[in-house]
């Protein structure tokens, strides 16, 4: 049974122009943040560039941490000992931490796995491990996070259906184990709907875990390779069946254009590494598409790289800089910090406009305008 005191998901309305995007608002022990809303990834305890307080800065309220990279490196013992994830990293705000099941698939070489789990070797040393869906759920009460993921069976894209099915079936195994460990009292589990790109085993594997009464549900095994068009078909079918008063968080998504789009199909939380990485690369997120700092028209740009953005980059740099802190010989890690604190806020500022336009009942004009005009600007 879910505490109230630790965890709760609020609906306060839903989009009144003719979309299933919902506003809401998710509590944990560590504060309370509005839904829809986009996570920044901090795998290895820590978002890429950036400190604690830049990711304030940007309004994010809760991050992302990920199962596998700390287990492996530090150890969740070790962090335990530090004072638990937040205390180490110095993070006062929310926590979510991923089991690794994906990462897990990306070993593929380096892994069997069986319905008793998964055993693999460490990708940075060799070293042995074995996770199984309850040691999974010890790792993260080491690690201290607010909401976990149970140890899941992701498949690439493409998968067969057999292939598909077995993973779906696996998982549900899996969580139905995660799920009878006993709990700290400020942690909770969501679910983790797999299938691929068949939508009866979408279908089949949502009805599960409904059944289950998770206190919220993660959509797997998307953006994995597959189109744009399966992966909303997929969202679309599991968001029918999933309970319209639980959360759902579609997991490593995405694109401004995807969130837009996945909004609109009734999901309520996002995480991705694309801000940080685009930005290490010199990419940066406007309202009218992504540009490429890096380019050489900048070069003589005194304009911020988004004039109606707030960050600090935006404040106080102009592109001409930016340029020049990216260019070759020079290469300076200021650039790096500079663009993934303006990409992060972009995406804060993106989910409270969206939030804001569901509040005020036009979220589908909203849609239309936003993606007309990025994808139109984009370089």
């Amino acid at each position: 049974m879910v505490d109230k005191k630790k965890f709760q998901f609020t609906l306060e309305c839903f989009d009144a122009s003719g979309t299933q995007a919902r506003l809401g608002k998710i509590e944990t022990a560590h504060g309370s943040f509005p839904t829809p809303v986009f996570m920044p990834v901090g795998t290895r305890a820590v978002v890429k560039t950036m400190t604690p307080q830049n990711i304030k800065d940007t309004g994010a309220k809760i991050i992302l941490g990920n199962t596998y990279h700390l287990a492996v490196r530090p150890g969740e013992k070790y962090i335990q000992e530090m004072g638990k994830l937040h205390r180490f990293m110095a993070w006062d705000g929310s926590i979510l931490t991923d089991s690794g099941g994906f990462q897990v698939l990306s070993l593929a070489d380096l892994r069997k796995i069986s319905n008793k789990g998964v055993v693999f070797r460490s990708h940075i040393n060799g070293d042995l491990y074995e996770f199984t869906p309850e040691k999974v759920i010890e790792i993260q009460q080491c690690l201290g996070s607010d909401i976990m993921m149970p140890l899941d069976h992701c498949v690439a894209c493409p998968a067969t259906h057999d292939e598909a099915k077995e993973a779906a079936e696996r998982s549900i195994l899996w969580l139905k184990r995660s799920k009878a460990v006993p709990l700290d009292e400020n942690q909770v589990l969501f679910g983790i709907v797999q299938g691929s790109v068949y939508a009866d085993l979408r279908e089949w594997c949502a009805k599960e875990m409904k059944d289950l009464d998770m206190p919220g549900y993660s959509i797997g095994g998307l953006a994995v390779g597959e189109s744009k068009k399966d992966m909303f078909d997929m969202l679309e079918v599991v968001n029918a069946i999933l309970p319209i008063e639980k959360p759902r968080y579609l997991m490593g998504v995405g694109t401004p254009e995807d969130i837009v789009n996945a909004v609109s199909l009734g999901t309520d939380m996002f995480d991705c590494v694309m801000p940080t990485r685009n930005a290490r690369g010199g990419g940066a997120f406007t309202w009218k598409g992504k540009i490429q700092i890096r380019n050489s028209h900048h070069r003589e740009s005194l304009m911020p790289l988004e004039p109606r953005c707030q960050c600090y980059c935006c404040r106080t740099f102009s592109r001409a800089y930016l340029h020049h802190l990216f260019s070759k010989g020079v290469e300076e890690i200021m650039g790096l910090t500079m663009l993934s604190l303006h990409n992060l806020t972009f995406y804060q500022d993106l989910t409270a406009a969206i939030r804001k336009s569901i509040k005020e009942g036009n979220f589908k004009e909203f849609k239309q305008d936003f993606l007309a005009q990025y994808q139109a600007g984009s370089e």
